[in-house]
């Protein structure tokens, strides 16, 4: 029986996005383990262990999990290695570096966005030199834009295959159009009239997904829509911090936090635009979920964004001030549902399933 280690820096991760492949490997005869932070069982593995890691890069904690990793990997001897999140697989793609050549399983990186870009200068060899130490073990990457298959090729970040990918799939069946009593229904259980305007950003609360940048963007223009409201879902590092900053900024009537949403596909339907201002991206789930209910999107100008629009000047901004406008702008004339079915229907996970297990059989 062959043996396949998935790896994420959390959890929650491998829950949200890799049960389908976990549960297809599983079926199709292999031995499926899981590291991670958490040892809580997870569905159709044989095991999960519990590898904290620790976002500063070169902490202790970090240094230590290498050398675990490595006992670990030696003790099992896995076939294979699905790892995934910048962190997470560079500790397990340098404990496979401390491996002798023999027994080292084949690597399979699915990279969910570089967290460099072409336009960063010097600053991103703080996250391409882990990339490129790692390089070696790094039978195949997988990357799912194409500025990140561009840096693939440029600094040679794998050893034997390099795919683009349409992301990892996600279940556009959830997410559908309401019908008009069912949205008026659903926005006046929230506290909502059909006169509101919702915009709708669901996201971890960190650096990254760049809250921060949206509160302060809103609170610059929201006299001028005072119907327009703004819904943050999502929990985090930084949800406390962007509190205090809608607090002080006194934007409590018209910036509302809704904590951890694990339905979605109930809140996008009630809602009339989604904006998304994450710095760094591979194919983004909740943009695809929006989408998929036909809401029109303000997206930051990223590697990822603009795989998924054509119309730049309609969906995509740079600054705070192009962000501002097009808030206005959609509030304003009560921007219609689109039809994004062209744009998405190629990142359906029925579209996508089928070729990235056959990536993992090479």
């Amino acid at each position: 029986m062959n043996k396949i280690l998935f790896c994420a820096s959390t959890a929650s991760h491998i829950r949200n996005f890799h049960l389908p492949y976990i549960k297809a490997l599983n079926e199709d005869g292999y031995d499926v383990w899981v590291a991670t932070n958490s040892d809580k069982p997870i569905p159709y593995t044989k095991g999960v262990v519990a590898f904290p890691f620790t976002k500063s890069f070169l902490s202790p904690r970090n240094i230590a999990a290498v050398f675990k990793l490595r006992n670990f990997l030696k003790r099992e001897r896995f076939d294979k290695i699905s790892t995934h999140t910048a962190l997470a697989s560079a500790i397990i793609r340098l404990a496979v570096l401390l491996l002798p050549q023999k027994q080292r399983p084949r690597v399979y990186y699915i990279a969910h966005g570089f967290l460099f870009s072409k336009k960063d200068g010097f600053k991103k060899w703080l996250y391409l030199l882990p990339e490129k130490i790692c390089a070696p073990v790094t039978n195949m990457l997988m990357v799912m834009n194409q500025e990140d298959l561009e840096l693939a090729k440029r600094y040679c970040l794998y050893k034997e295959q390099l795919h683009l990918i349409n992301g990892i799939g996600f279940n556009s069946d959830k997410f559908k159009l309401l019908s008009s009593e069912e949205r008026e229904n659903g926005r006046r259980a929230m506290g909502f009239s059909q006169a509101d305007f919702l915009f709708i950003y669901a996201a971890e609360f960190s650096k990254r997904k760049n809250q921060q940048f949206l509160i302060k963007a809103f609170a610059t223009v929201a006299n001028q829509i005072p119907h327009a409201h703004l819904l943050l879902a999502g929990n985090g590092a930084l949800l406390e911090h962007c509190k205090k900053l809608v607090k002080k900024l006194q934007m409590e009537k018209q910036i509302h936090f809704l904590g951890y949403m694990q339905q979605m596909q109930e809140l996008y339907p009630l809602c009339d635009a989604a904006v998304s201002t994450s710095k760094v991206e591979g194919i983004p789930f909740n943009v695809l979920e929006a989408m998929s209910c036909g809401l029109p999107v303000l997206l930051s100008n990223i590697k990822g964004h603009r795989d998924l629009v054509e119309n730049k000047e309609e969906f995509l901004f740079d600054t705070e001030q192009e962000l501002c406008k097009k808030l206005v702008k959609n509030a304003v004339i009560s921007a219609k549902p689109k039809d994004w079915t062209q744009n998405i229907k190629k990142y359906r996970l029925d579209v996508v399933k089928y070729p990235i297990l056959q990536l993992y059989l090479q």
